[in-house]
């Protein structure tokens, strides 16, 4: 069985609730899926899954929230070749650096030799059902990928 790691950096709810749609989907999928909140998990729990994906809001000037500071540094001394990532997470595109982490945790994982499963998704605010179309279609990426790789 597939394992996926879904873990979630939110602030006012909108990237939990986006990580509670991805669970959903991996487990209609029929994967195994643990979900966490950033700051009570290990980046090392990325390298007992064969699916690793993040979830995480932009704070003040694009950067990555406070809460996953640690989290974040400690991803770049992992080694993920042969697992199947994906990013996405919420902003609001008042901001000049709309969802400006995703991207910072989209290099990461490529730095650490993780292979891409789907193009990241940057949801406006809370998700709507446009929103969760594209989560489910991104779950789909990343799982066929992940199915590709023998996963």
């Amino acid at each position: 069985m597939t394992k996926v790691k879904i873990v979630f950096a939110s602030i006012t709810g909108n990237d939990e609730d986006i990580a509670y749609v991805l669970t959903e989907k991996f487990e209609e999928l029929g994967c195994d899926v643990d979900m966490s909140e950033v700051s009570q998990t290990d980046a090392a729990d990325f390298e007992d899954s064969d699916i690793c994906v993040v979830a995480s809001y932009t704070y003040d000037q694009g950067i990555v929230p406070d809460e996953a500071l640690d989290f974040y540094d400690d991803m770049q001394d992992l080694d993920l070749s042969g697992k199947v990532y994906g990013v996405c997470g919420s902003g609001d595109t008042f901001y000049e650096d709309f969802c400006r982490a995703v991207d910072e945790f989209d290099k990461i994982f490529d730095q650490v030799g993780a292979t891409k499963g789907a193009q990241s998704v940057k949801v406006e605010l809370d998700p709507e059902q446009d929103d969760i179309d594209n989560l489910d279609h991104f779950a789909e990426s990343i799982y066929k990928k992940a199915q590709e790789m023998d996963l």
